[in-house]
């Protein structure tokens, strides 16, 4: 399965899901994008920069590390921020990192009236197939 066609599957399957992308940190680039409403094209050509300063952000990195050091872990490159959940006045944006790749994120862009739980848990069950198809 291509990634366009994991993302359009994800999408279907998360609760009043308008969107959902692949970003990958390490190369900041979108991988891939799937909409059901129109969005601005700015807002797809900053999601890969944004979904990167939520994970990696300076001082992302510095709790992280703090983490780290008080947990005797300094070389390891596992990172402990695993999901970001935004509310903005319409809509719920979930960001997920994947456990296979960690320098990928899944991102998916919900209406407000869905339920989080079952946005949530959608959304972390569509993760494998994304992963996959990476």
């Amino acid at each position: 399965m291509s990634l366009d066609q994991a993302l359009a599957s994800a999408i279907s399957t998360v609760p009043e899901c308008v969107a959902g992308g692949y970003v990958d940190l390490a190369s900041g680039m979108l991988l891939g994008v799937k909409t059901v409403d129109s969005h601005p094209n700015e807002v797809m050509d900053l999601l890969a920069a944004a979904t990167a300063d939520l994970f990696q952000g300076g001082n992302v990195t510095a709790i992280e590390n703090i983490f780290k050091k008080a947990r005797g872990t300094t070389g390891d490159k596992h990172h402990y921020f695993q999901e970001v959940m935004v509310n903005s006045d319409n809509l719920i944006h979930v960001f997920l990192r994947a456990k296979k790749n960690e320098e990928q994120v899944a991102c998916f862009v919900c209406r407000k009236s869905a339920n989080l739980g079952m946005v949530i848990t959608k959304a972390r069950q569509a993760m494998p197939s994304l992963e996959a198809a990476a």
